[in-house]
């Protein structure tokens, strides 16, 4: 079959329309999206989809071996029955939380703190609000391209630190973050700058919620080179942002993007999604 494609964006985002990843993906038709993916920038949005859980789960594990959820910090927010996914969501019922509430809401990489950091996340949009809760994807190749020789040349070959207890007093501060939480994912060192491991391209690694500093400099020393690589990572013309349709299934690339939730929409109506995570190599 031919894919019907269409990018979104001059750096970053195809959409594919008229399928249904659930019946319609032989292998050389998931080859074809999974190359369309590669030469998007990392982002791909998938329209008008019917997916049950065991249909993401499936289609998902297509692209790799999935993050196993269980005993990590967002245990509390698996779909039950389906511990592979992770329900993000302000909706509640008799109560009790239908998922995590303002997720994401800081520039970032999936699970950038562990040392198999994710490959790429997938998100099905099941309920959206009318307007707000929209997805920023930032490209992070196209990032690295457009510094300037001399900068690359300076932060090339320097390591961060990503330390999950950061989190704790940041973007996971409304959550139960245990001793036991933090044993299982130390800090870790990745590269700065890494080669993603299928294009072969240079792009920029970072995540604001756990980057404590660059590896050999102290926090004060590394800040002003940090903060000078987000604002300049999440320019306008490297940003994509996303309005969420129903029905929406978004599958981005975790080596090469970094994406922000934008939390606008209490009151608006219920914002209801599943996402799958799927593991990658230690990055290089």
């Amino acid at each position: 079959m031919t894919l019907s494609m269409r990018r979104l964006n001059p750096v970053i985002g195809t959409e594919i329309s008229g399928i249904q990843v659930t019946r319609d993906l032989g292998d050389n038709a998931f080859g074809e999206l999974y190359q369309a993916w590669l030469d998007s920038g990392g982002l791909l949005v998938l329209r008008d989809q019917e997916l049950e859980p065991e249909d993401q789960i499936a289609f998902s594990q297509r692209f790799g071996e999935l993050d196993p959820l269980k005993g990590q910090t967002v245990e509390p927010y698996l779909l039950p029955g389906h511990p592979e996914i992770y329900r993000v969501s302000n909706k509640v019922k008799d109560g009790e939380k239908l998922g995590r509430q303002r997720a994401g809401t800081y520039w970032h990489s999936d699970n950038s703190h562990k040392e198999r950091a994710a490959k790429c996340s997938l998100l099905y949009g099941i309920e959206v609000p009318e307007y707000g809760g929209d997805t920023q994807f930032a490209a992070m190749t196209k990032a690295w391209d457009e510094l300037s020789p001399t900068f690359q040349k300076m932060i090339e070959g320097l390591r961060c630190v990503h330390d999950f207890e950061k989190a704790k007093s940041g973007s996971f501060k409304n959550e139960t973050v245990t001793d036991s939480h933090l044993r299982t994912t130390p800090a870790i060192s990745h590269p700065l700058v890494r080669t993603h491991p299928e294009t072969g391209r240079k792009c920029l690694f970072l995540n604001a919620g756990v980057i404590t500093h660059i590896e050999g400099m102290s926090v004060e020393e590394s800040q002003p080179i940090l903060d000078y690589l987000y604002k300049h990572c999440t320019r306008p013309e490297f940003v994509y942002r996303h309005q969420w349709r129903q029905g929406d299934l978004l599958v981005w690339d975790n080596r090469s993007t970094m994406h922000y939730a934008v939390a606008d929409y209490d009151g608006v109506g219920d914002r209801y999604m599943h996402r799958t995570t799927v593991f990658g190599d230690r990055p290089v």
